[in-house]
């Protein structure tokens, strides 16, 4: 696969951001890391290998952005307060750096974003607050439930950051067709740990009235689950946007 390393200041952190960018053309899906993971740790467990035919056809072009867990929701030496606060500057470099980048290198109107485990999460909340930019959400052993990162601290941005909580409260409007707009696959093993969170996450759609596809298929919560779900999951948008794959 072509490889390009991109790296910038980003006022939203007040510090240097780093990313890789993969493939020449096609439908651009940022794929966010694992809980604490780095910009390169799905090229490195072989995730995009996965999707490397696709990628080299020029039908996906595929963007890992950094991730700041350890700075903001796993930061135990920050109020929980700060903690969001953190995660909101994270957020605002995807939402108007590396989405913004994406579009326009790819001349998509949309994206897709991914992620497994906690990148799962950084890929419903992003897609559940701005469904306007995004087209797919791929999320593989997600876990949405920020709760246990706030020590008893709950304030609106602890809110607007928790799906399982703002969800449910969407109103009839149009964001709430928007999110019904987006393809949305809830990915996970019979035997995870993060099975019931998608379980409920699926209910809550379910009672919105968001269309979406909740997969269960037989593994744990690792690399090997997630690899056997992803190459799957990009064949069924690039059948959505109509390419053949």
């Amino acid at each position: 696969m072509k490889e390009a390393y991109r790296r910038w200041y980003t006022q939203y952190l007040s510090r240097e951001f780093d990313m890789l960018v993969f493939g020449h053309a096609g439908y651009p899906v940022v794929v966010f890391p694992t809980s604490m993971g780095r910009y390169y740790q799905n090229k490195d467990f072989g995730l995009l290998d996965t999707v490397a035919p696709l990628v080299d056809r020029g039908l996906v072009k595929i963007y890992t952005p950094d991730g700041i867990d350890a700075e903001s929701w796993y930061n135990e030496g920050l109020h929980p307060a700060d903690r969001v606060r953190a995660h909101r500057g994270y957020e605002n470099v995807v939402l108007h750096e590396v989405i913004s980048f994406a579009r326009h290198d790819t001349g998509s109107p949309k994206v897709a974003l991914a992620g497994c485990s906690f990148g799962g999460y950084h890929a419903a909340n992003i897609s559940f607050r701005s469904p306007g930019l995004v087209g797919y959400l791929i999320s593989m052993s997600g876990a949405f439930d920020i709760k246990r990162f706030i020590a008893g601290h709950y304030d609106d941005d602890c809110y607007f950051n928790n799906p399982p909580d703002y969800l449910p409260n969407v109103a009839e409007s149009e964001y709430l067709e928007q999110i019904r707009r987006v393809g949305i696959v809830l990915g996970a093993g019979t035997d995870d740990i993060s099975l019931d969170e998608n379980r409920r996450l699926a209910s809550i759609l379910h009672v919105k009235g968001i269309p979406h596809w909740l997969d269960i298929r037989p593994g744990v919560h690792d690399w090997p689950l997630w690899r056997e779900m992803f190459p799957g999951y990009i064949i069924n948008l690039l059948r959505q946007e109509g390419i053949t794959p």
